[in-house]
């Protein structure tokens, strides 16, 4: 697992349209990044969320743009003329997640680009191990390029972090928004990949992810909850959630019977 750290060195605009409104820049290794900012509407849960959610899917093998920590300064985007934004960069200001731009990228869309029903079930019981709420049909969070499938967007993952009440009992969560994923229809093998799943990742591989969480992210102001705590947290939530995938795959195809599938 490697994680560069760069620093943001040019601002080209804000991406209008998701709901975080992201940046695109440029990092001083010559790349262009959607830069997911720390100001934005969850915050450091957000980035934290994007972070594993990211790392997580690369370590299963699907393709995600690469994740890079971006150090955002006092200076970036300080000619930007929409004062909103400029109010959201200057609140950013740190280490944010920066994703590799998919330059010309198409958005995934299910009526038009097919699936296998493995690929299908895989990306179910990805999401449904990450409790990703946002892959649906109408908003799929799935790029087409050089004609292969690339995920990205995963910050609506891991939703029990925003109340932060009992994550043990979130961890066995069966996770019933399953049912208003994009592929769910066409993940009929959900018990092979499963298996398959489950064997692609270890509880070290997971806590090696979790501590690649910059601390500064973990810690928040009026909290009695240690970084260290919560990091903790984290690891716990991903290997009971492994070691009970059986919950959620199960839920997943209770769903699709309810779909008559």
């Amino acid at each position: 697992m490697e994680l560069r750290t760069q620093e943001l060195t040019r601002y080209i605009l804000p991406l209008r349209e998701g709901g975080s409104l992201p940046a695109l820049g440029e990092a001083d290794d010559g790349f262009k990044y959607v830069v997911k900012l720390r100001g934005a509407g969850h915050g450091k849960k957000a980035l934290i969320a994007e972070f594993l959610g990211g790392m997580i899917a690369k370590a299963f093998k699907f393709k995600v743009p690469e994740t890079v920590l971006l150090n955002l300064s006092p200076l970036f985007g300080i000619t930007e003329p929409d004062e909103e934004v400029q109010e959201l960069l200057r609140n950013s200001e740190g280490i944010n997640v920066g994703l590799h731009f998919l330059s010309e990228a198409a958005t995934f869309d299910p009526s038009v680009n097919k699936i296998d029903p493995l690929t299908a079930s895989k990306i179910v019981w990805l999401d449904a191990f990450l409790t990703n709420v946002d892959r649906t049909r109408l908003n799929p969070n799935m790029m087409i390029w050089k004609n292969e499938l690339w995920l990205i967007d995963h910050g609506a993952s891991f939703y029990f972090h925003h109340a932060w009440r009992d994550p043990e009992k979130s961890a066995l969560d069966p996770f019933p928004y399953i049912k208003n994923h994009v592929f769910l229809p066409y993940a009929m093998k959900m018990d092979e990949a499963d298996n398959l799943m489950r064997q692609a990742i270890t509880p070290r591989t997971l806590s090696k992810i979790v501590d690649m969480i910059p601390e500064d992210w973990l810690k928040e102001e009026d909290s009695e909850i240690s970084a260290d705590q919560r990091r903790e947290v984290y690891r716990k939530f991903l290997h009971e959630r492994l070691k009970n995938s059986a919950l959620f795959v199960n839920e997943a195809i209770k769903q699709q019977k309810l779909l008559g599938r």
